[in-house]
Parts: C-alpha cells; sequence; structure tokens
C-alpha cells in the first residue's frame, strides 16, 4: 500500500540502505528494483528492515554479494586482443559473458588500469568503449570478430607460454580451480585450451620433477637453512604497553597499514579493573591517533557516564586498530573489517589483555565479540550475556553505539538503554 498521504513523500533512507542499494541494483533479477522499493518502504515506516535476521535483507545482501562476485569474475577472467590501428594509442577489444549487468559498475576499474591504452569490451546487453580515458556505452549483441591464437595476438600467445610455465602439476585441485575459473569462462580464456594436454601429463610431470630432484644437500645449504631459520624465529612480545604502543605503530599484519593514517593503540591505566573493546577507528580517531573520539565514542563515554562509569578509569581499545574506509569525494566512509583483518589484529588486543589483566571486558558490537571469543553468532541474542576470552576473562557482550546511531529515534533509545544497562552489570562483575 502507498503512503496515504497526498502528494510526494520524502523518504527516509539510512546510508548502508544506499550502500546496498547502489550494488543491488546490477543484479539481472527483474524484480531487484521492487524488492528495493519494498525496503525503502518499510524502512520509511520505522521498520528495521536490514537487520540481519529479516529475511528480505538476507535476500538483498545475497543479491549484492553475487553482483560483487560477478564484478570479480569479470576482473580476473577479461582477456583483451589486440586490434590493428594506425593511431599512436594501442587498441583493445574482449568479450564477456557476466551473470549480472556488472559491466557499467566495473568499467571505471579498466579504466584506471589501463589508461595507456583504447579498449572496448562487449556482453551480451553492453558495450563499453574507452577512448583517451573517456568512457562511452552502446547497445550490446553477438560477439566480436576478435584476433586470437598464433596467427593473430601475439600477447595471447605470450599468455599462453605464462600459464603454461606457471601450472604445477604437483598442486592439482579440480575442485578448487573450476570453483575459482567457472568451465562458463573458459572458452573466452585463451589459457584454458592448454588444460586438458597439462592435465593428462600431470602425473607424468610430477614423477619427472621427483626425479629430477637433488638427492644430497648442496655445500653450504646447513649454514643457509639455518640462517633462515633464525630469520623465521618470532621476536619476544613487548615486556609492557609503552613497548606494545611503540610496536603497534609498524604494524603490517594486514593491509589496511597502507591507507590509515596511523595505528590507534588502546588508552587507559595499565591496571584497568574494565576494557572496553569496539570494531576498529573511525575517521577522526585515525587522525587524531585516539580511539572513540568520533561520534559513536562521545555517544558511549555519555553512556559510561550514565552508568556510573569514568572513562578514564578504563581501558578503551578496539578490535582492529586501523581504519578501515572507501572514499567518496573528499570524504572516508567506514566499511566493516573483514574476519581475515580482525583474526590478522588478534594478536595485539591479546597482548592488552595479558598486560592489562582486566576483570571484565566489554564487547560493543560483533566484531568485537568474535575477536575476543572467536563466535560469530549474531549478536542479537547474545547481547547482555557474559562469554569467555581466550585467556577465560568474562567478556560482557552489548551493543555497539554506532548501532544507536544508525537507528530511528525509538529503536536508538532502545539500545542505549540496553547498553547503560549492559554496563552497569560489567561494573558491578568488575567489582
Amino acid at each position: 500500500a502507498l503512503p496515504a498521504a497526498p502528494g510526494p513523500h520524502r523518504a527516509r533512507a539510512t546510508a548502508a540502505f544506499l550502500s546496498l542499494a547502489g550494488t543491488v541494483v546490477w543484479h539481472s533479477d527483474p524484480q531487484r528494483f521492487a524488492r528495493l522499493y519494498e525496503a525503502l518502504w518499510r524502512l520509511d515506516r520505522g521498520e528495521d528492515a536490514l537487520h540481519p535476521a529479516d529475511p528480505q535483507a538476507v535476500r538483498l545482501n545475497a543479491m549484492a554479494q553475487a553482483v560483487r562476485r560477478d564484478m570479480h569474475k569479470m576482473k580476473a577472467f577479461v582477456r583483451f586482443r589486440e586490434l590493428q590501428g594506425a593511431g599512436a594509442r594501442r587498441r583493445f577489444a574482449a568479450w564477456f559473458e557476466p551473470d549480472h549487468h556488472s559491466l557499467e559498475p566495473t568499467a571505471p576499474f579498466f579504466a584506471r588500469r589501463f589508461g595507456d591504452m583504447d579498449w572496448s569490451i562487449a556482453t551480451p546487453a553492453l558495450t563499453v568503449r574507452c577512448v583517451d580515458g573517456a568512457l562511452d556505452y552502446a547497445q550490446g549483441g553477438a560477439p566480436p570478430d576478435l584476433p586470437s591464437g598464433a596467427g593473430g595476438d601475439a600477447s595471447e600467445a605470450l599468455w599462453e607460454v605464462y600459464f603454461a610455465n606457471i601450472f604445477n602439476p604437483a598442486r592439482i585441485k579440480l575442485n578448487a580451480m573450476r570453483a575459482h575459473m567457472p568451465k562458463k569462462y573458459w572458452r573466452n580464456l585463451p589459457e584454458t585450451k592448454l588444460i586438458p594436454e597439462m592435465l593428462a601429463d600431470a602425473e607424468a610431470r610430477v614423477q619427472r620433477m621427483h626425479e629430477a630432484g637433488a638427492s644430497t644437500p648442496r655445500r653450504g645449504a646447513a649454514a643457509i637453512s639455518t640462517r633462515y631459520r633464525a630469520a623465521q624465529t618470532p621476536p619476544e612480545p613487548p615486556a609492557d604497553l609503552a613497548a606494545a604502543r611503540l610496536d603497534a605503530q609498524s604494524c603490517t599484519r594486514c593491509d589496511l597499514c597502507g591507507p590509515a593514517t596511523q595505528t590507534v593503540w588502546g588508552e587507559g591505566p595499565p591496571d584497568a579493573r574494565l576494557m572496553v573493546v569496539g570494531e576498529q577507528p573511525g575517521d577522526e580517531e585515525d587522525r587524531a591517533g585516539r580511539p572513540f573520539i568520533g561520534p559513536a565514542g562521545t555517544l558511549l563515554r555519555a553512556s559510561l557516564a550514565e552508568a556510573g562509569l569514568d572513562p578514564r578509569d578504563l581501558w578503551l581499545t578496539n578490535a582492529v586498530k586501523h581504519f578501515k574506509f572507501r572514499r567518496s569525494g573528499k570524504r572516508r566512509l567506514h566499511q566493516n573489517p573483514t574476519r581475515g583483518e580482525i583474526e590478522h589484529c588478534r594478536w595485539w588486543l591479546g597482548l592488552e589483555v595479558k598486560l592489562i589483566k582486566p576483570r571484565v571486558i566489554i564487547a560493543l558490537g560483533a566484531s568485537a565479540a568474535f575477536a575476543l571469543t572467536g563466535d560469530k553468532s549474531p549478536l542479537g541474542p547474545r547481547r547482555g550475556t557474559v562469554e569467555q576470552s581466550a585467556d577465560g576473562t568474562p567478556v560482557l557482550i552489548t551493543w555497539h553505539p554506532a548501532f544507536a546511531l544508525r537507528s530511528e529515534a525509538e529503536a536508538a533509545a532502545r539500545i542505549r538503554a540496553e547498553m547503560v544497562d549492559d554496563l552497569r552489570a560489567a561494573a558491578a562483575r568488575a567489582a
């Protein structure tokens, strides 16, 4: 049913919905716009239509994931063939058959990657051309007539030689290969025509590799191996928080260290009874190098005061020490860390727990709960409960203050009240 009020209605949409919709619109499902409209209508009515357990949200997130996977396949499996031309810039063309409308959102990637050449990618639904860095779109159609093989594109022959030489017959896993390189793409990949022959010869190649292997170590190999093992021995962990903070500034355990301004280490008294763990630093925290000073941190500090706690008596930190973001113009928009990024940073969090020895840890949100307990179960049923960290420290799980900031007024008030109750419970347990 449409809103009862006459005239146009300005719907209220969250940033999370706009981000999700920006991906779902490229899905091939003819009902994608209707599904997005239904979610927007529910959000406008105050419903939590994007809750992870909501069936509609599950469907929309699955559609977005399918689009992202399709875009990744396009980046991995598009193969350009060089065209003849008399101009100063080289010209290339490719044919690809995506499952979704992935060409338009992926085209800027190719424009950035191949800025020194003119190129086109044709698909059944759409064709994109890039000339002198400018993108132009036209109707799709049948596969174009592209040069191939030894008599056509010389770079294709070079690619085949490269693929044949990196093929390792001792590491063949057919199911994994088909999962990462589905057979639907094989007909457009020059290297795949080599696969049957290489698979047929794989067993013999493995045998030849064994026969060619050295039977005795070369002179000096023992000394080299000793130095190598010494280099691989992990260094001693920092002995105190000051040394840990210094070491963390040069952390390169994951790729987040590159875009971020700096490592944001925890702060507070070294003998704090309570430790508060969030997800990751935000934009303001990344610039200042201090945790919980942005909007979510302001709400957290106000909630702590309401619960009778002084933030200066607590150790405040995050599960991930670097700010993960994507750029939108001049803005840096928050992105959730992946499971791998959380696990890479878990070493630092474990070190903080070991050095501070808190009586109770408060986990704000799902990422912090996973980092501390290893459990990725949904947060809702666990909120307000006490679990254990790897070393046995009690972990009280509650909402992240950012969840309240993203919610409508009525829901935000409930979330904050529950968070304050949980903070009081943690304080009582620590005392």
